[in-house]
């Protein structure tokens, strides 16, 4: 349970949250200049931290168009727009650079002046199952360069489609600064026979009693309307209460149209696809062994088979492999659904690995399976609030911080984490906060136990459309997912690149990636609790 059971005469005067005083139970002093998101930038930094978290927001800046209202007709129009191959009969051979030029332009075919539009991009060749992601610069003015490396010979179709047009992503930062309530959650309360139902969220707007239920250990904000008769202590669950509706004007709302602007390919102007070589002799020293969690791509699918250019996978294609690399291990799996996905995979593929039944809600958690025979123990658990999960029970709502701070750690220990879709609502200062916590307790249990095996598996793309955009657009993902890698880079943690996997994949984009995506996704993690011995 959160360890501030207030009792209801500690929940008064200063401790209620009020629009006009910002003030809440650990009454912080602000240094960011953004308006304080109802208390919650209140947060006290450090020099580094508050040098850091700028950086962080400045490198997740996103141009913005010119100015004043721009009417739909002006917005970006991905079926007037085009792309073309620079030089596209040139002599490619594997290893080389493809550079593709896209050109924007609006509803009556006028090229757009200015960028900001989000794309997404792929090379492919459906019959030999590859693919590979695209690194995407914007030049501002209407113009977009694509590089990609051609990682495989043969012939490689080349696949752009715009995500939203830059007036969309206009809408989804008013959104995430001005409303962070748009998804909200409830929490019951019981005693005896009676019981309440309140709304929580990480900020309340004021004037109404709340109970504090903010982390004593990592400082984790979390409110919850207080109960008329009960008691903050007699909490018992949290859950999604739901989203809220009509957040666009009729204008804003022409900008997010499924069969218009949402996900729609732009098509090339002249050929779509190059001639590539083999090279002439095998380079194997094109393997860069260090893992850079931004080198780009960060591997390429070929066969059906996702293959790292920082580290080798080998594919545990066998239950016997995977219970061989396993042996004697504590797996701890912290996050979301994407990574329960990973207790299911193992729990279904392997065995002996036989699940555990401890009476927790579906799809929710607490979940273990165990190997008796091979002395594996694999356990999925997930991340604390905000989290839209149906009903978690408030004993089993915990910080994955929190969570690391009580394992050993070594060897044998083995864990992997994925956060992000549940914070695409809110201002990415909630999700830095968050990281920042998870982050220093990864550091003091590689400390304490340089051994321990510490996986991080990326955000990935989703299917989207004019609601889902809203709440979980794929342009919140990457926002959250590159700010995450920085924070991780240079600390002895490994990635499982879900994005670029799910990017470069030929199956439509989906929150739950496919079973053959979530194999190759495990086998990339398992490689690194099991390397080769070379």
């Amino acid at each position: 349970f959160s360890p501030q059971n207030l009792d209801d005469d500690t929940v008064s005067g200063s401790n209620w949250i009020t629009e006009n005083n910002v003030q809440h139970f650990l009454s912080q002093t602000t240094k960011t200049t953004r308006k304080p998101y109802c208390g919650y930038t209140q947060q006290i930094l450090s020099k580094r931290e508050q040098v850091e978290q700028e950086s962080l927001l400045a490198a997740i800046q996103w141009p913005k168009p010119p100015d004043g209202k721009i009417a739909f007709a002006q917005s970006t129009d991905p079926t007037h727009s085009d792309f073309v191959i620079v030089k596209p009969s040139r002599f490619f051979k594997v290893g080389d650079q493809l550079e593709v030029l896209v050109r924007m332009k609006d509803f009556h075919g006028k090229p757009k002046q200015y960028g900001g539009d989000y794309l997404q991009a792929r090379i492919h060749s459906p019959e030999l199952k590859a693919g590979a992601a695209g690194r995407i610069v914007d030049c501002h003015n209407g113009l977009y360069k694509v590089f990609f490396t051609l990682l495989w010979p043969g012939e490689v179709k080349v696949s752009v489609s715009l995500v939203h047009p830059s007036e969309a992503i206009q809408v989804l930062l008013r959104l995430r600064e001005e409303r962070p309530d748009r998804v909200y959650f409830k929490s019951s309360f019981k005693s005896g026979r009676y019981s309440e139902t309140t709304e929580c969220n990480i900020c309340l707007p004021g004037g109404v009693p709340v109970c504090n239920f903010t982390d004593l250990y990592t400082g984790e904000p979390w409110f919850c309307y207080k109960p008329r008769k009960l008691s903050c202590a007699s909490r018992i669950s949290h859950a999604k209460g739901g989203y809220l509706k009509g957040l666009l004007t009729q204008e804003e709302s022409l900008f997010f149209q499924s069969d218009v602007n949402i996900k729609r390919p732009i098509l090339s102007s002249g050929p779509d696809s190059v001639i590539v070589k083999p090279k002439a002799f095998t380079d194997s020293s094109s393997m860069d062994r260090a893992e850079d969690p931004t080198v780009s791509p960060s591997g390429y699918y070929y066969e059906d088979q996702w293959r790292s250019r920082t580290h080798w996978i080998h594919n545990f294609n066998k239950s016997d492999d995977i219970t061989e690399c396993l042996q004697g291990k504590v797996i701890h799996l912290f996050g979301d659904s994407t990574i329960r996905q990973w207790f299911e995979y193992l729990t279904a593929f392997v065995p002996d690995l036989v699940e555990f039944n401890l009476g927790s809600p579906k799809n929710v958690g607490p979940f273990m399976s165990v190997d008796l025979k091979h002395n594996i123990l694999l356990k999925f658990r997930c991340h604390g609030p905000p989290i839209r999960f149906s009903t978690v029970f408030s004993s089993e709502l915990r910080y994955i911080a929190n969570e690391l701070n009580s394992i050993v750690g070594g060897r044998n220990t083995v864990v992997a984490i994925t956060i992000w879709s549940h914070f695409s609502t809110f201002p990415v200062e909630v999700y830095i906060r968050r990281l920042r916590n998870i982050r220093r307790a990864v550091v003091q249990l590689l400390d304490r136990s340089p051994n321990t095996v510490i996986v991080i598996r990326t955000a990935n793309v989703q299917e989207l459309g004019p609601e889902v955009s809203l709440f979980n657009s794929d342009w919140y993902s990457f926002q959250l997912d590159s700010v995450m890698r920085k924070m991780f880079s240079g600390i002895a943690v490994h990635f499982v690149d879900a994005w670029e996997m799910s990017v470069a994949h030929y199956l439509p984009h989906n929150l739950h990636p496919n079973e053959i995506i979530v194999k190759n996704q495990i086998d990339a993690f398992l490689s690194y609790v099991c390397p080769l011995q070379t």
